[in-house]
């Protein structure tokens, strides 16, 4: 008699079956040995960051609740021709004139710095998101979109930024709001709390309308690498015409963290455009450039050449068509990390995190990193924009994200929210490739309305 060929034997489906749960196994073992990061790892990790008594503290999130001002009073003639529907946060958050700007954009009086806080150990070494940051000579820090650099010489930390000390205004009727380039402002300090104003490193240039640097171009997100081959210190940013059209990468070197910078030239980088961007420097000091392209629907990554003066020809597409920007990359025990913003304007959305155990990818989303505050705190990344992330200094797993909380109306008024990033524990959700198994650590971002670095005022260099 013959068989027919469509007969399973159920020995046989079970084999089947078992050598099938067998590969995903062994798969998910292959995975874990290739990124160094076992169970039992994850587990020890998690034990040091819950019994690190300054990650507890960090962990201790504020929430809000922010109410909401009674509605304006309008014409019977407005109210007939578009119905009021109700005002959002967000549009509170940007307009000026709103009855609750100062929840968002405190005064002069509640600055903080060290011509502040002098001897007051109750604040000292304190940060508070969204106040007024003063430097050394009680003026308000001017170091916007910007990013970190220790310096092994010097033994300190330098913070470049787009210095915005002027008027601002719109170039057209629908442009977007900005002001003259004045260039990149940088500070020093040796705590990252108390910062001397270097000056202004990278100046604006006031009378040639052909060079990139001319007042009425945009200077944005600069960032400041060291090449310990060449002893050149390399500023890579973006630059752009008034219209936002030459959507360009700028390069300028020093032979010191505190310039002045000799600006060299822009580029498209490997033939794109290039908006929001960052440089990260890797263990084994090589550089990429990490930036928006294609209308700011696709992240592009890419190898410095070995001077950093340049970018290699190899460049990886990733997230393509999630439209991010703003990209801070970091890493941590062996796996790389990045937080990216959407792409709304001026205009506060959601974080999200992002990793890879190769920087070129592929890059997976973590989900939006932001924990405390309330629902819609999250979903705006705290009313504000990453721009860059720390390490936090004798804490393991910890870092500072850096971010701008942007002034539209007075962008020289832009504050600076610096908030503890902790990388730790199982990730949230469990990912489609790693078979159901959490691969990645948890990346989150803790809301505080004051918090304090784990030196508690000492030097931390």
């Amino acid at each position: 008699m013959v068989k027919n060929k469509h007969n399973k034997n159920p020995t046989t489906l079970l084999r089947l079956v078992s050598t099938l749960v067998g590969c995903v196994f062994m798969i998910h073992l292959i995975m874990l040995y290739r990124r160094n990061y076992s169970v039992d790892n994850l587990e020890v990790s998690s034990q040091l960051l819950i019994h690190h008594p300054i990650v507890r503290e960090l962990e201790r999130v504020e929430e809000e609740n922010i109410h909401m001002p009674p509605p304006r009073k309008r014409s019977p003639r407005a109210i007939k021709r578009k119905p009021k529907r109700p005002t959002t946060l967000v549009e509170e958050f940007l307009d000026e004139n709103s009855q609750i700007r100062h929840l968002f954009f405190p005064d002069m009086k509640s600055s903080f710095g060290p011509t502040k806080d002098g001897g007051n150990n109750n604040t000292l070494h304190r940060f508070f998101p969204g106040k007024i940051w003063l430097d050394t000579e009680g003026n308000p820090i001017q170091a916007h979109g910007g990013g970190m650099l220790y310096d092994e010489k010097s033994k300190s930390y330098y913070w470049y930024g787009e210095y915005k000390d002027g008027v601002t205004y719109h170039s057209h009727k629908k442009g977007a709001a900005r002001v003259d380039i004045i260039g990149v402002g940088c500070y020093s300090s040796k705590d990252l709390w108390t910062w001397k104003n270097e000056g202004v490193v990278l100046a604006a240039e006031e009378t040639d309308e052909t060079h990139d640097l001319h007042k009425l171009n945009v200077l944005e997100r600069p960032k400041v690498i060291y090449n310990s081959d060449t002893g050149k210190y390399v500023m890579w940013m973006h630059v752009d015409d008034a219209n936002y059209t030459k959507a360009s990468v700028g390069v300028a070197i020093s032979d010191t963290p505190t310039g002045p910078f000799d600006y060299l030239y822009s580029k498209s980088p490997h033939g794109f455009d290039s908006r929001d961007m960052t440089v990260f420097k890797d263990d084994d000091n090589t550089a990429y450039l990490v930036y928006s392209s294609e209308d700011n629907s696709v992240v592009h990554i890419g190898a410095l050449t070995e001077d950093y003066l340049d970018v290699e020809p190899v460049m990886k597409r990733i997230m393509v068509g999630q439209h991010r920007e703003a990209p801070a990359v970091f890493k941590h025990q062996n796996t790389y990390y990045m937080i990216t913003s959407g792409c709304t304007g001026w205009a506060p959305n959601e974080a999200l995190a992002h990793a890879a155990e190769s920087i070129m990818g592929p890059w997976e989303t973590l989900g939006n990193p932001c924990v405390g505050g309330n629902k819609i705190f999250r979903s705006t990344t705290f009313f504000a924009q990453g721009t860059y992330v720390v390490p936090l200094p004798g804490v393991p797993g910890g870092f500072i994200f850096m971010a701008d909380r942007w002034n539209p109306a007075d962008l020289r008024d832009s504050r600076y929210l610096w908030l503890p990033l902790i990388v730790g524990g199982p990730a949230d959700r469990p990912l489609e490739s790693s078979f159901g198994f959490p691969m990645w650590s948890r990346v989150s971002v803790y809301w505080h309305r004051q918090w304090r670095l784990p030196s508690g005022g000492k030097e931390i260099a």
